[in-house]
């Protein structure tokens, strides 16, 4: 029988889970601080852990102001990607922002993530504009997407 995965809300007690999926995901990785300060200060933080036999496989933050979601990272561990398991983590996303009466979620992906894009056009997101030199670690520009919730 294959093990379910399951979701919830991020504690600060898998703050080190969190962080060793972003260190292994992202060439400009946050700081373990950082993922300690969305959990301890940030009001406007709301993250959804993913996990399989009681193990941190995946998250995705996001903050919440008013009525819009912004999608600061999302990421599922290197062993477990190719499983639809993002897909999983987005769809959850999309519904719990629908619960939060959210109206409009948004993110930035690398232009070069056609992957990510494809993945997120399939939720609905659309094109809104680039942010030119975003990353700075290569420079490369953010595509910003977007998703009217409503509009599904």
């Amino acid at each position: 029988m294959e093990d379910i995965v399951q979701f919830r809300l991020m504690t600060v007690e898998d703050v080190e889970q969190v962080y060793n999926i972003e260190i292994s995901s992202f060439t400009l990785p946050w700081s373990k601080e950082a993922f300690y300060n969305e959990m301890a200060t940030n009001q406007y933080a709301k993250y959804i852990v993913m996990e399989l036999d009681n193990r941190v496989i995946g998250y995705c933050g996001m903050w919440v102001i008013i009525d819009e979601g912004h999608i600061t990272n999302i990421a599922v561990l290197p062993e477990y990607r190719g499983r639809k398991l993002g897909d999983a983590l987005l769809k959850q996303v999309i519904e719990f922002s629908r619960a939060l009466g959210l109206r409009v979620v948004t993110l930035e992906v690398r232009v070069s993530n056609i992957v990510a894009q494809k993945l997120y056009k399939k939720y609905g997101f659309q094109a809104g504009g680039i942010r030119k030199n975003y990353y700075t670690d290569n420079y490369e520009d953010a595509l910003v997407m977007w998703v009217n919730l409503y509009e599904r």
